[in-house]
């Protein structure tokens, strides 16, 4: 059973999505979220610095106590066209503190500016940045939400695909996996979830998507070969609309051998770990994916 907070939170966020002006520009939505992201506190005792990864902003979080024997990437969320260092820092900064290492937050660029597969190439540059600067793959674990989930496991792909060493493992928190929109979940959850809705996914799936075929592998990734990935491990909230791509990009997972773990939290919405200040289940979410980071790079 949620918590009384976790109860509470769904109706705030279904209120402040109906505040929403329906036809509020996609740079007015992003002003929103990065407006948004400034109630988000920062955890206490973590370093901030500003870097340039090849031609991209991105950030070094390193709490106190850390080294850069190993690290975090990780890989924001935003429907691949909103989504900043700013919006991401505090979630990333928690994960790097339970996972006891620095996280390395690139902000790739945006559709549809820079439709696919600009974002995927800069990942993809981000990860052999972080090689170049000294950090082996085996102490590198790729964290994803939403968006940034899909693009941590297109990553691999793409690295595999071009014989690179890959992380230690992958982390996806609500892993948006089918741009092409045919989950169950998309109908089934549609009335429950507080945040996303079929029609916003296709505006932003089509700005990302461009000319390209949605359902390609290195768009969406339960269409993908997942042969000779790193160990996986997939949050998903149950009242989310992005459930069967969770589900369904655990089980292409495993078809291909790749040992995933799956961990489905009643009650939860899309990236509910981005409230862990407030909600417990954030807390405990990111306490769960800390322990995971740890044990995949040791």
């Amino acid at each position: 059973m949620p918590s009384v907070r976790g109860r509470f939170f769904p109706l705030l966020l279904r209120y402040q999505a109906w505040k929403v002006d329906k036809k509020a520009t996609l740079e007015q939505r992003r002003a929103i979220i990065e407006d948004g992201a400034q109630r988000l506190p920062m955890p206490a005792r973590v370093d901030v610095q500003k870097t340039i990864v090849g031609d991209i902003p991105a950030e070094w979080l390193r709490p106190a106590g850390t080294t850069e024997s190993h690290a975090i990437l990780y890989l924001h969320g935003g429907a691949y066209t909103m989504g900043s260092c700013n919006t991401h820092r505090a979630l990333a900064s928690r994960l790097a503190i339970a996972g006891e290492a620095p996280a390395l937050l690139p902000e790739y660029r945006l559709a549809p500016e820079h439709p696919f597969p600009a974002a995927l190439q800069d990942c993809v540059a981000a990860y052999s940045w972080l090689v170049e600067y000294g950090i082996p793959p085996q102490k590198i674990v790729v964290v994803g939400d939403s968006a940034g989930g899909s693009l941590a496991v297109a990553m691999a792909v793409s690295l595999r695909h071009n014989d690179v060493p890959l992380p230690a493992a992958i982390v996806c928190m609500s892993p948006w996996a089918d741009l092409g929109l045919t989950g169950e979940s998309l109908k089934t959850r549609a009335d429950v979830d507080p945040i996303c809705s079929l029609k916003e996914s296709r505006f932003h799936a089509s700005r990302y998507v461009g000319d390209a075929d949605p359902t390609a592998a290195l768009i969406s990734p339960i269409y993908a070969d997942l042969h000779g990935l790193p160990p996986m491990l997939i949050h998903v909230g149950d009242t989310e609309i992005l459930l069967s791509d969770a589900a369904r990009l655990a089980k292409r997972g495993r078809e291909d051998g790749v040992d995933v773990e799956l961990k489905v939290w009643e009650g939860m919405w899309h990236v509910w770990h981005l409230l862990a200040a407030y909600v417990p289940e954030g807390q405990q979410a990111v306490d769960e994916i800390g322990a995971f980071i740890s044990t995949q790079m040791d």
